[in-house]
């Protein structure tokens, strides 16, 4: 098995930690309008792992596939997003029959809030500007004949 790439970890502990500012912030909402109960937390802890989960996979099968052919990485490509909304879609539907439906259902959106705002936590002073690129430091890479 080959090892997992740096960016692929550090992209993931990213999207895991806002999983679990925002799932706190979801449990706290819940707490405070006096809907909290234990169905909340479970339903929260099985949507937020797969979330984080389905981000991890996506960012393994990126690294396999940046390995093939265009053809057999775009087939691979297919196949895992198919497999990861699968695996979404299971998770919501255990969550929505044995859990609370809200508190199963919202996690799985953490990590598109977690990327959208991304680009405002770029290592340098700017800012993330469409197209720039870092390299695993987090140093913006220069790009060639500008």
């Amino acid at each position: 098995m080959k090892r997992l790439d740096q960016t692929v970890k550090r992209e993931t502990l990213y999207i895991a930690a806002w999983t679990l500012v925002l799932s706190a912030l979801m449990e706290s909402v819940f707490l405070v309008i006096g809907l909290w109960k234990p169905s909340v937390l479970f339903g929260n802890l099985i949507s937020g792992f797969c979330a984080v989960l389905n981000f991890l996979l996506m960012g393994i099968t990126v690294q396999n596939a940046v390995e093939k052919d265009e053809k057999d990485a775009a087939s691979l490509m297919r196949f895992s997003q198919s497999m990861r909304m699968l695996l979404q879609l299971a998770a919501g539907a255990v969550g929505v029959m044995l859990f609370d439906p809200v508190a199963a259902i919202v996690p799985l959106f953490f990590p598109r809030i977690a990327v959208t705002f991304r680009p405002m936590f770029a290592m340098d002073k700017g800012g993330a500007k469409d197209g720039d690129t870092y390299d695993e430091g987090g140093a913006k890479e220069e790009k060639g004949g500008e």
